[in-house]
Parts: C-alpha cells; structure tokens; sequence
C-alpha cells in the first residue's frame, strides 16, 4: 500500500517540490541553500561564531552588550536565504507541514540544552492575534519538537497581557520596551512551572525581546531555569 501511494504520490522536497526519497525532506539543492548552524555558536542566542567547537560560554557581540535573562539559547538556521524562506512559510504561508521537518532541526539544535523533566512551551501570541492567524507558528513547533525529544510540552503556559504592534523594523530599544509586562504565566498553568527548567521555543530571534519578556515571566512564577531555542537567528553578516 505504501509503495503504491509513493507512485501516484511521490515525495516532494518541502521548499522547490522537486522529487526526494523521503518524506518531510529537502533536495540537494534545497539542503545546500538553506544555512544550518553549526560548529562554534553564542551560548546565549546560537549565533554561529568563528573558531573551533570546543570553547563553552563563548558570547556574540550582541549578548555580551544585552542582557539574556535566560541560561543558554540555541537556533536551528541563520534568518537569510532558504531558511528564511522556510520560515516565512510556516508563518504565512499556512505551512503547517514544515513543523515537522523543523522539529528534527531544533531538536538538533537543543540536544545540548535538553534536561530530565524539562517542560517545552512556545512564545505566545495574543488572542487577536491568533485569530487572525489561526494558528501560532511557535506552538506546531513546541509540539513538534516535544514529540521528537520525547518531553511534555504546554502549548498555552503563557500569556500576552496585551497586544503589541509588530516589531518590524523597530530598533532593539524599542523592542524591549514594546514587550515590558507583555507577557505573564497563565494562572491555570503556574503548577506546570514552579522549580521546573522551561524550554522556551520561537521561530525566530532577531534582538531576544520576545524571549526575554518570556523568560522573565516564566522565572517570576516559579521556574526552575529557562532556556531557549528558535528556528532561525537574524544574525549580522560577517
């Protein structure tokens, strides 16, 4: 049966639709164009560093000068070319198929982070928000990657207090403050938080606003620790 629904149905790479052996996969081509992150990276964000991957700690320029309320971050793909592609049609383009070859890709990306017991939960989106988009990009990738690491995930642990304009083409100050007292623990799941290390999951980070105003509402209702992972880094070219 399977065989028979490969021939009337062949895989297709989940970028271009050209064929591929396998499901939920990408082309040769596809593969070489989109710009996984590897080898040495910030500790904090998983901005890909130059060296050899054997430093710990080792900070970006960025999160040396801000901040990271969190313990350590990592990212699956650089925000440019096919990974911002990738990216933008899962958050646009209804691509709801791609949080599954994503999850592989963070779960990758977050082996290093993965504790015992570690609850994964994603940025939130506001009500209005969501209904808008009918779906949250941020969540299909928590439960996504929870299925892969093989943790509980709880896809509604936080809230937005309010709505935010869209932080496009804000600067870095003003993105901090657009989100200050955004975002809190909701009250029906504080229990799932309290002395527990979170796994904060996003689809992109571009100046860790958004995670930190996470990060700091999951620490003020009880959490253990917090770390974060993203499907993509806006990084600055070298």
């Amino acid at each position: 049966m399977q065989s028979a629904l490969q021939l009337i149905y062949p895989s297709q790479c989940i970028s271009c639709r050209e064929l591929v052996e396998g499901d939920h996969a990408l082309c040769g081509k596809c593969w070489r164009d989109t710009p996984f992150i590897s080898g040495l990276t910030c500790d904090k964000c998983g901005t890909p560093l130059p060296g050899e991957d054997t430093a710990d700690g080792i900070l970006c320029d960025d999160c040396m000068i801000v901040a990271r309320p969190w313990e350590k971050g990592r990212a699956a793909v650089l925000y440019k070319d096919n990974g911002r592609k990738l990216v933008l049609a899962l958050k646009h383009g209804d691509r709801l198929d791609l949080a599954i070859p994503a999850a592989g890709w963070l779960a990758r990306a977050a082996k290093p982070l993965i504790r015992p017991e570690m609850l994964i939960a994603p940025v939130p989106l506001h009500w209005m928000r969501l209904l808008q988009r009918r779906y949250n990009q941020s969540a299909l990738l928590g439960r996504a990657l929870a299925k892969q690491v093989k943790l509980a995930d709880c896809p509604d642990l936080l809230t937005r207090k309010r709505r935010t304009r869209s932080l496009d083409g804000l600067g870095r100050e003003a993105r901090f403050q657009m989100l200050a007292d955004s975002i809190a623990a909701n009250p029906k799941r504080r229990h799932r938080l309290i002395g527990r290390s979170i796994l904060l999951v996003d689809d992109v980070m571009t100046s860790g606003a958004t995670l930190a105003a996470c990060t700091e509402a999951c620490l003020a209702a009880g959490a253990k620790d917090v770390y974060t992972v993203t499907l993509a880094r806006v990084a600055k070219d070298a």
